[in-house]
């Protein structure tokens, strides 16, 4: 058995005007104000003197690495990363950044906001433009019917409402 893994699949390059600025406040935060803070606890920490068994020198070690990598994720990451800030011609179709309804067989409704992958963790509404869901939605009109295949089985959903609002820029 070997350790090979397949590289896992592409993300897409779209991220929300609101994600973008997020990864931005999120990246600044990282390199202005947490990693100084870091640093100058290691700095701190090495002028004890032994740095073999100092575990607050190891321990901020340790956090510069993970910092600097985050960091230079997001720098490549909001490289790559095309920005979108406009609403779409034709508003009556599911696309990128909508807030989509849904209905499911039982009645029950559910809001989705259709996002970048890079946005996930912001809000529990919010759903991959890679996922499965989002892919069944796009490009659908309000009222249309829509079958999507879960780990449970395939599942008929009807969208009740699309809605883009304005973004701020």
């Amino acid at each position: 058995m070997s350790r090979y893994r397949p590289p896992s699949p592409p993300k897409s390059a779209y991220i929300t005007h609101e994600g973008a600025q997020t990864l931005l406040s999120e990246l600044k935060y990282l390199w202005k104000e947490k990693r100084p803070a870091v640093t100058e606890t290691v700095r701190e920490a090495a002028a004890q003197g032994d740095r073999s068994e100092n575990a607050e020198y190891i321990y901020g070690k340790k956090q510069l690495r993970e910092i600097d990598s985050r960091v230079r994720y997001l720098e490549k990451r909001l490289d790559v990363c095309t920005v979108v800030d406009r609403l779409p011609a034709d508003q009556s179709r599911v696309f990128f950044g909508a807030w989509v309804t849904l209905e499911d067989e039982d009645g029950e409704l559910r809001t989705h906001r259709i996002v970048g992958p890079d946005e996930l963790d912001h809000n529990p509404a919010y759903i991959s433009i890679d996922s499965p869901v989002a892919k069944a939605l796009l490009k659908k009109q309000q009222g249309a019917e829509v079958a999507i295949r879960l780990a449970a089985g395939e599942k008929l959903y009807f969208i009740d409402a699309i809605e883009y609002r304005q973004v701020s820029a």
